[in-house]
């Protein structure tokens, strides 16, 4: 990601979501094929004309990375006093 103000930062990203009540095979099979998807070449060919960067990985990668974000924004929220309108 480049650096455009130095101090601040901006991204988004896209995930596949699931009904919690999704059997985990189904889970593990979805995650296994598109882990797959994301790494053929033409794919990755695709994604970077997007200017996206695929970043394959598990259902608990995933729970990590939105904990993470979820405490980063929380406290970026709370310094800047953001209120909901």
């Amino acid at each position: 990601m480049a650096d455009f103000v130095p101090g601040y930062e901006a991204s988004n990203w896209f995930a596949a979501g699931l009904r919690k009540t999704t059997p985990v095979e189904i889970i593990d099979k979805l995650n296994k094929e598109i882990n797959a998807s994301i790494a053929e070449p033409e794919m990755k060919v695709r994604i970077d004309k997007l200017g996206a960067t695929p970043t394959p990985g598990s259902p608990a990668d995933f729970d990590k990375f939105i904990t993470d974000e979820t405490e980063k924004w929380a406290k970026v929220i709370k310094f800047a006093n953001i209120k909901l309108e």
